[in-house]
């Protein structure tokens, strides 16, 4: 059993936090309110970043002290939005949402996964006409050793899982986001997932 903290209690938070609990897991889901992010990841030896991607940097850079020696799990992209809600383009230029929350916070452990599908496959990848494809990106072995024992208990098999290497990598993965409106707009809302196909 492994304690968690979700932040953020949407519909991708709400979701992780129930299937990680379902697998036994302990975990918290910390809000908006004042200093509910706070308490959770302390108490937390995994943290998952399930906040809008756009805010998340700053967010988490202001936990520095209370994800120091932790994990942090990022799901999340960040992008700006078009004027349909969907995303139009990517935050960081250059770099990745990924990278810039390691750089601030050169403490904790951040793995990159989950971020190349639709919510629903993330804890349900079983349920799609082929398999699909969780990408690790991060620089602590041990840690990404965590998150992919996490992502079994999630119904991930060990052939549907791929390190990439390190957290540079996360550069590519996130800039798969820019799929997602066009597949959207062309299949509608329907869960989907980035695959390599062997």
């Amino acid at each position: 059993m492994t304690t968690i903290a979700v932040l953020g209690n949407g519909r991708v938070g709400g979701n992780l936090a129930a299937a990680l609990n379902r697998a036994g897991h302990q975990v918290t889901v910390a809000g908006r309110e004042p200093g509910a992010a706070a308490k959770a990841a302390l108490t937390a030896e995994v943290v998952i970043n399930a906040t809008p991607g756009a805010g998340s940097l700053e967010r988490l850079a202001a936990l520095r002290a209370e994800l120091q020696g932790k994990i942090l799990v990022d799901v999340s992209n960040a992008t700006t939005d078009g004027p349909d809600g969907l995303p139009a383009d990517l935050l960081y230029h250059g770099s990745s949402l990924a990278e810039q929350l390691q750089e601030a916070l050169p403490g904790t452990s951040v793995v990159k996964t989950l971020n190349t599908m639709l919510f629903p496959v993330m804890t349900a990848p079983d349920t799609l006409t082929q398999p699909p494809t969780a990408f690790l990106s991060g620089e602590d072995p041990q840690a990404k050793q965590t998150v992919r024992e996490l992502l079994t208990d999630l119904g991930w098999r060990t052939e549907w899982i791929t390190d990439l290497g390190g957290i540079r990598t996360a550069r590519a993965t996130e800039a798969a986001i820019l799929f997602v409106p066009h597949v959207i707009r062309s299949s509608g809302f329907a869960p989907f997932a980035i695959s390599i196909a062997r």
